[in-house]
């Protein structure tokens, strides 16, 4: 095949998915709000299973219930037969997914759950299959083609199976009120999770910050851009930001004459300078750091007075970038 094929059998697989995925969309129904609703319910965990590509999809989905707050596991369903069944409780709910409803591994393992008691979804292609009739919910995950003309391996059919679960997943932290706090909480080590928590208060310089009155000259900023790292803050008598020097606001005043020790701070400022408060996330510092070039911001709380400074090194340092 030349350049122009390959590209455009690309084009055709993606094509295919996004369909399938619109279908599946629109199938969306109250079917769905039960499982969603059965899932909210269940004291225990989520028992996930599946064979072949199907349970590759089915080890990622039970990872996306873990990471988002809901106690799940991948069971394989031969497994199950020789001893793990010991990890299936009465307070559980299965997920079953199946491209046909007819795979023979999975035949025993609901059947063992059903007696249990567990209630079981199943995500499968075929509304009327085995496991389409065990189902307490059934969610249709049926394609019109895979996308692989030459073997019909699972292509289509899984990327929709997988887009199920995630929407389960999302749908269900929703449902249970799950907050970005409690994800960085089952993330501790990841950056993620990092700039879902961190507050600006967190990081922010609290002690010695360098301000200066309006009335104040440049010989004083001189003093506090070289000792403070390079942003001095104007303030008013209760501390309200009127504006900010940096140390390119020095070089640029520099290059323009030696007489500049004497000339007021007011003259030489930003007087609309960016600011963050303390409670905001320590990345939303960093966006607008990034998103103006700039070095440094001063903190201010919820009366719009200055209690801080934040400097983007420290946001490096703190994994937030």
């Amino acid at each position: 095949m030349n350049s122009a094929e390959l590209i455009e059998r690309g084009r055709t697989v993606i094509r295919m998915e996004r369909d399938a995925l619109a279908a599946l969309a629109a199938r969306i129904d109250e079917s769905f709000a039960s499982a969603v609703n059965m899932l909210a319910a269940a004291d225990g965990q989520v028992i996930v299973s599946g064979v072949g590509k199907s349970g590759l999809i089915g080890q990622k989905i039970a990872a996306t219930f873990r990471s988002t707050g809901t106690p799940a596991t991948f069971l394989h369903p031969t497994e199950a037969m020789h001893g793990d069944l010991g990890l299936v409780g009465p307070s559980d709910v299965a997920i079953f997914i199946s491209k046909s409803g007819e795979t023979d591994e999975l035949t025993p393992l609901v059947e063992q759950l059903k007696r249990f008691g567990v209630p079981v979804i199943v995500l499968t292609g075929a509304v009327d299959s085995f496991l389409a009739r065990q189902a307490d919910v059934l969610l249709d995950a049926s394609v019109v083609d895979e996308a692989c003309p030459t073997t019909d391996a699972p292509t289509t059919s899984t990327t929709t199976a997988l887009a199920l679960g995630d929407a389960l997943a999302v749908a269900l932290l929703s449902a249970k009120g799950f907050r970005r706090e409690d994800f960085a909480r089952l993330h501790p080590g990841g950056s993620l999770g990092r700039k879902l928590v961190t507050r600006v208060r967190d990081l922010m310089v609290a002690e010695d910050v360098p301000t200066l009155p309006l009335t104040a000259e440049m010989r004083e900023a001189v003093v506090l851009l070289a000792k403070r790292r390079g942003t001095v803050a104007i303030v008013d008598e209760v501390k309200r930001v009127l504006g900010v020097i940096t140390a390119g606001d020095l070089t640029r005043l520099m290059e323009r004459g030696d007489d500049f020790l004497s000339v007021p701070v007011a003259q030489v400022m930003n007087g609309s300078p960016k600011t963050v408060h303390d409670d905001e996330l320590a990345s939303a510092g960093a966006y607008r750091m990034e998103q103006h070039g700039i070095m440094a911001l001063p903190v201010i709380d919820e009366r719009e007075r200055l209690v801080g400074m934040i400097h983007l090194h420290d946001l490096m340092r703190a994994g937030i970038l």
